[in-house]
């Protein structure tokens, strides 16, 4: 099995819960209730174009890591698991606060421009976030290792050697710490991957 279809098989865990294609092609899994009517647990995003992805570097005014960029082109622009516990970021078309853009992914352009760490370094690559305290993840060019650092440092907390072993490790991680129905068993319990 490839490591998308690995990745896919994770994030559909919960799709006795439902699943929905919205507009723009958004899929939805896991209707959660508990959390609000419109609610998910996770959902996927149409993969970029090469012209979107194009867009994206102009915008960035970088190249995408080749890993992360085939990401983005083959499986999704971006990712959001168990409603923002973890997610991957990608190009966000436009910032209303209408439902249909509310089924976006979290701009990548935000940790790597308007919010970039004083500390990283130029090599340092945002590409997603957790919601338990804003720690945020990033890949360096030079290494193709991908870290997970605090919210206002770019100093390394955790690595993986890969961007699909950080994805994999870390979804099955964190559905441990949640029931069948996405609800957290312990919300005390940090959902990082560092002490």
């Amino acid at each position: 099995m490839n490591s998308y279809q690995e990745i896919k098989n994770l994030v559909y865990k919960f799709q006795e819960l439902g699943i929905e294609q919205t507009e723009n092609e958004t899929i939805l899994i896991g209707k959660a209730p508990q959390i609000g009517t419109e609610a998910w647990l996770n959902k996927i995003y149409k993969p970029l174009s090469e012209s979107d992805l194009k867009e994206l570097e102009n915008n960035l005014n970088t190249e995408i890591p080749k890993k992360y960029k085939d990401f983005l082109r083959n499986f999704s622009n971006g990712l959001n698991i168990l409603v923002s516990t973890f997610s991957l970021y990608g190009l966000r078309k436009n910032n209303s606060r209408d439902l249909i853009s509310n089924r976006q992914p979290y701009s990548i352009e935000t940790p790597n421009i308007f919010e970039r760490h004083k500390n990283a370094k130029e090599s340092y690559f945002y590409i997603g976030a957790y919601d338990w305290d804003g720690s945020l993840l990033f890949i360096d060019k030079e290494t193709e290792k991908i870290h997970c650092c605090e919210r206002f440092s770019a100093i390394s907390r955790y690595e993986w050697n890969s961007l699909e072993e950080m994805i994999i490790s870390e979804i099955t991680r964190i559905y441990i710490l949640f029931d069948d129905k996405g609800k957290e068993i312990d919300e005390h319990i940090p959902t990082i991957p560092y002490k």
